[in-house]
């Protein structure tokens, strides 16, 4: 295992994470394989990794409680442990202990090496501000409970500078990012932007949510020709970077641990060719020409009168048409992206397509989006 520097402190982490989202299962999602998980978990830390990572709501509740399992037996003391705050069920300042409590007791210890505000974005990030989520943290840091505070980020590189530089307070942060993610969310500007301040970056869905591991064929056919496997190039790509702390992978078989392990032991700074960035390259343009709406993400139709976040409804479905995937972008889409801002709330007023330099009918496409990206609860 390699190990590297967590931002500015002394704590050298793993450079592979345990994510504990996607744990093997027997069948239904929430349904969680324990003995196979715990065999996993445990695999991987005595393989060196040092830093596992769960939450509230990973597997219907029931991940705390498993990974709990897992780290009895002296296995605890080997790694930092982080879980997450469920911001959304916040209704009170009290919660924030109610939840906390409870996760504590799941785990079955007394205390988290790092606690996250879970799944931020800009009206999420208000409540917690409004409720005095930080002033909170601070007692919990100073009754014991967690060791740091940080947050796991869901929307775009404004606020996340801003929330970087909103206090001195965070411990982390913890961002979407891969090959195909420069330019979305925090991107690898607000990875810069986070590091360069010496706060430590912890990378989450380095493969999307497993659809860069499972290419189509035209690009499968690409790292075949450059004899590269796509879960490899993907990590190491990550590993490349110096800003990026740890890289945590959701692993649901074993056999997915020991890969993952072998690649994390090859992995470091500065380590991939230019044949191998070059490759890289290739199959993010092969990808990217699978886009149905021609959008540059230019902006020019922004801002929309009635407050659509245009570009980014755009980005939900090329992306779920690039991977030939639904699950993700829909999750987003429904959960992730504020109601005023989704394909929804377009008025079909089409002041925006007098500016678009694609001409792309948007009125004519929102309603669409609207229809494949919604989850019908």
């Amino acid at each position: 295992m390699q190990y590297r520097q967590f931002g500015n402190t002394e704590f050298h982490v793993s450079a592979l994470g345990f994510g504990c989202m996607r744990l093997p299962t027997t069948g239904e999602p929430a349904a969680i394989d324990e003995p196979e998980a715990i065999r996993m978990v445990r695999h991987a830390i005595d393989g060196g990794v040092n830093y596992v990572d769960t939450a509230y709501p990973y597997h219907d509740q029931q991940s705390e409680r498993v990974v709990g399992w897992a780290l009895r037996d002296g296995y605890r003391e080997k790694v930092k442990l982080v879980t997450k705050m469920p911001c959304w069920l916040i209704e009170t300042p009290a919660d924030f202990d109610k939840y906390l409590d409870e996760q504590l007791d799941k785990l079955q210890v007394a205390h988290l090496d790092y606690y996250l505000l879970h799944a931020v974005f800009a009206g999420r990030w208000k409540k917690m501000q409004e409720m005095g989520a930080l002033e909170w943290a601070e007692r919990a840091v100073a009754d014991g409970r967690i060791g740091g505070l940080g947050f796991s980020f869901h929307d775009q590189l404004p606020l996340f500078k801003e929330m970087i530089d909103a206090t001195d307070q965070w411990a982390l942060c913890q961002i979407q990012y891969n090959f195909m993610n420069e330019d979305v969310q925090a991107g690898t500007e607000g990875l810069e932007y986070a590091a360069a301040k010496g706060l430590p970056v912890v990378i989450m869905e380095p493969l999307l949510g497993g659809l860069l591991a499972n290419p189509p064929e035209s690009v499968r056919a690409i790292w075949d020709e450059g004899g590269k496997d796509p879960v490899d190039a993907a990590l190491r790509w990550l590993w490349h970077k110096p800003e990026v702390s740890v890289v945590l992978s959701g692993m649901s078989a074993f056999d997915q641990v020991a890969q993952n392990l072998e690649i994390a032991g090859r992995s470091g700074v500065g380590t991939m060719t230019e044949d191998e960035l070059a490759l890289i390259a290739r199959v993010h343009d092969t990808y990217r020409g699978f886009e149905s709406i021609p959008c540059t993400k230019c902006r020019y139709c922004m801002p929309c009168p009635n407050g659509v976040d245009i570009p980014r409804n755009f980005e939900l479905y090329n992306e779920a048409v690039i991977y030939d995937s639904l699950g993700l972008s829909r999750s987003l889409y429904t959960y992730h992206t504020r109601k005023e801002e989704r394909a929804e709330a377009c008025i079909a007023c089409r002041e925006c397509e007098e500016k678009c330099p694609q001409q792309i009918e948007i009125s004519d496409w929102m309603p669409r989006i609207h229809e494949a990206l919604l989850i019908q609860e």
